[in-house]
């Protein structure tokens, strides 16, 4: 059972902690639990009971009314109002509550709905990817295991893989390689993006993760494709940014190549005239664009 501050309550729901301070005390909409030297902290039941009254506080439910139902009638009407709320932010707590419970089904339904009214590509932007955002806060607080990590992990891996396979590229566009070099864990991502050009129409070939820069290079002189794709996101273990970027222009050819993650924006890169720094997704839905605009 994971522990917290009230300052981890507050970065997890949204919530001030003044105001769960208040609800604490003049509504005792909260209990807190005490250590022997009288310090508060807070359960996964606080946690939970607490988003789901954000939930339905934020949908006009007055917080008077609520400190007169019980945390299962409260419990309920949050299930019901994630269910069927198009907000981005309640479906994002659906999403949280779900996997600190583990529970696939609600995690599942969640991220289903909001496919079926928006689409898969702005499901991904808008409730996935903010919803990791999340997720990275709760393993700031060591507040969830990698349990949780690899339960939401699986999820989103399966429900990328199978949307690149409902996508079909068009004849005659250009070739994507995607890969993530060695000691880099960005695979989500690269799904995603394999997903964002498929869906584009474009030809992709994914060599998956701890690609060598001898086997992009075995790849490129069988595929020739017109575009590498990479993201460095942490730093490289056993050389500089700059040398690795030197071996894998090298390695590749003529082919234009892609980069992008963090790295890219903690030092300077001298880059060649076929390389390009892509800013984070955004800008690699923008360079998506252009390449549209070039292909009417």
């Amino acid at each position: 059972m994971a522990i917290y501050s009230i300052r981890d309550l507050e970065k997890l729901t949204g919530i001030k902690a003044h105001t769960i301070r208040i609800w604490e005390q003049r509504y005792a909409l909260v209990k807190p639990a005490r250590t022997d030297t009288n310090i508060r902290y807070y359960t996964d039941e606080n946690l939970r009971h607490l988003f789901n009254i954000a939930l339905l506080n934020r949908n006009g439910v007055k917080i008077s009314k609520l400190a007169q139902m019980t945390p299962d009638e409260i419990a309920a009407k949050g299930a019901a109002i994630a269910q069927n709320n198009p907000n981005p932010n309640s479906q994002i707590d659906a999403l949280t509550l779900a996997m600190i419970d583990l529970k696939e089904s609600a995690f599942e339904q969640v991220f289903a709905e909001f496919v079926t009214v928006n689409g898969f590509e702005r499901a991904m932007l808008e409730l996935v990817y903010p919803f990791l955002d999340k997720l990275r806060l709760l393993w700031l607080t060591n507040s969830i295991s990698p349990a949780h990590e690899k339960f939401v992990g699986q999820i989103i891996r399966r429900k990328l893989m199978c949307a690149v396979d409902r996508a079909n590229p068009r004849p005659d566009t250009p070739v994507f390689l995607l890969y993530s070099p060695e000691g880099e864990a960005q695979e989500l991502t690269l799904l995603f993006i394999q997903y964002l050009l498929r869906s584009r129409g474009m030809h992709v070939t994914y060599l998956g993760t701890n690609v060598a820069v001898s086997d992009l290079r075995d790849a490129c002189h069988a595929l020739k494709p017109a575009y590498v794709f990479t993201i460095l996101q942490e730093p490289l273990p056993r050389q500089p940014i700059q040398g690795y970027v030197d071996s894998v222009v090298q390695a590749i050819d003529d082919c234009q190549l892609l980069l992008t993650g963090q790295q890219f924006f903690v030092a300077p890169v001298k880059l060649p005239p076929n390389a390009a720094v892509l800013n984070g997704l955004p800008g690699t839905l923008q360079f998506l664009d252009s390449l549209k605009t070039k292909g009417r």
